[in-house]
């Protein structure tokens, strides 16, 4: 079965391979070392720090692999589109206001990004979130609605770059 898509920007894309580079280079040799510095300590089998070096080599190693199939799936989100017709799509850059909350709500800002590269605190959300699903192709002036755990949402677009 093919692997799934994942959709990156190309800073997101360069910073996947940025942290590749250093775990393949520099974070290996350094869990090498540990591991060596442990074994000489003498027997290994009741080594915390043996024991402690090895889960970290299953950590990065298995973080180097996620990485690396990322990347062999990765498709880049072209961040530019033929205009506000096109409507949200993966790269847009979308501004909304909470309906609910009347005159008090301050307008947020989100670029609609790929799972790999989601950060809500940092304005990306993902194309598979509920409020990047209920974006992705409307338009400016629309108004999109999201069950969340406090109840349903509706957010009016506000803006769409």
């Amino acid at each position: 079965m093919p692997d799934k898509p994942v959709f990156l920007t190309a800073e997101g894309k360069a910073k996947l391979e940025a942290e590749l580079r250093y775990l393949q280079t520099v974070r290996r040799q350094e869990v090498a070392q540990r591991i060596r510095s442990a074994k000489e300590g003498g027997d290994v089998t009741d080594n915390a720090d043996y024991e402690d070096a090895k889960m970290e080599q299953a950590f990065v190693e298995g973080r180097i692999l996620t990485i690396e199939t990322m990347l062999k799936n990765a498709t880049l989100i072209e961040t530019v589109g033929n205009g506000p017709s096109d409507g949200i799509h993966l790269g847009s850059r979308v501004t909304i206001v909470d309906t609910d909350a009347g005159n008090d709500s301050e307008p947020e800002t989100y670029q609609i990004v790929g799972s790999a590269e989601a950060r809500p605190a940092e304005g990306r959300i993902s194309n598979e979130s509920p409020l990047g699903r209920a974006l992705m192709g409307k338009h400016v002036g629309e108004v999109v609605t999201i069950a969340a755990p406090s109840g349903i949402l509706s957010f009016r677009i506000l803006q769409v770059e």
